[in-house]
């Protein structure tokens, strides 16, 4: 209401009367405030596996019920060492110690895969180890298909955020996955296979658990190793070119 209107009423004697913001009584209380609510932190199962990072993949994969290997795990085993390494080593499934330990590749077949990389000059943290499946199958028997591939999204994620340089598939379970094919082993050795889109360079060896049945072979999986670092240096060499 402007001034001339409430001086003419004043004139006459009646009260201007105005809107009142407020009309709150005396000693009521404050009328509440909108505050917004903080955003709840997403849960990572209900995020698409392609969508997540590191931790919360290893968050999920540590809850996994997708096939029945979870019911006789004592731990899943994710994957161990370095999220920014070159070489992605493939193994099947882990076995009894991996089970208890919950991580891959720990007994006398991973300390001779220890020591094949340390004669390339990798050390076991300088590179990652997973597996196709990240749950023990009973009596240490090969996954099944369908156990491959419940597990499948966790190690195309494991490939998508390491981006590594090489992949090493090491034995036939990995390299059929990996390859999509069900040739044996000695007919994917010596050659530099592809995988998926991006091409990822992948070479297929031995298991060192057969290595250590017929030791004869760790010449031709040193070979296989060797081709491996050639293949690896050689993306590299491609990746800094201009």
């Amino acid at each position: 209401m402007d001034a001339r209107r409430i001086a003419c009423l004043d004139a006459m004697g009646i009260p201007a009367w105005t809107r009142r913001l407020d009309r709150r009584l005396p000693g009521a209380p404050e009328p509440l405030q909108d505050v917004e609510a903080p955003e709840a932190e997403a849960d990572p199962a209900e995020i698409p596996i392609a969508a997540l990072d590191w931790s919360s993949l290893a968050e999920t994969v540590s809850g996994c019920l997708r096939c029945p290997l979870h019911a006789g795990r004592t731990r899943t085993v994710f994957g161990v060492g370095s999220h920014q390494a070159d070489w992605l080593i493939v193994g099947e499934a882990p076995g009894a110690e991996e089970d208890r330990r919950g991580e891959p590749f720990v007994g006398r077949a991973g300390r001779l895969l220890d020591g094949m990389l340390a004669a390339l000059g990798y050390a076991r943290n300088g590179v990652y180890i997973a597996n196709v499946v990240k749950c023990r199958p009973p009596e240490n028997r090969d996954p099944r298909p369908d156990e491959a591939q419940a597990c499948a999204p966790y190690l195309d994620r494991q490939i998508a955020l390491l981006e590594p340089r090489i992949i090493l598939a090491v034995g036939r379970v990995a390299a059929q996955r990996l390859l999509g094919t069900d040739s044996p082993v000695g007919r994917l050795r010596g050659r530099v296979h592809r995988y998926g889109a991006g091409g990822i360079p992948l070479v297929v060896t031995w298991h060192p658990a057969y290595l250590l049945r017929r030791p004869e072979a760790k010449a031709e999986a040193w070979r296989d190793l060797v081709l491996a670092a050639a293949a690896a240096r050689q993306g590299a060499t491609e990746a800094m070119s201009p």
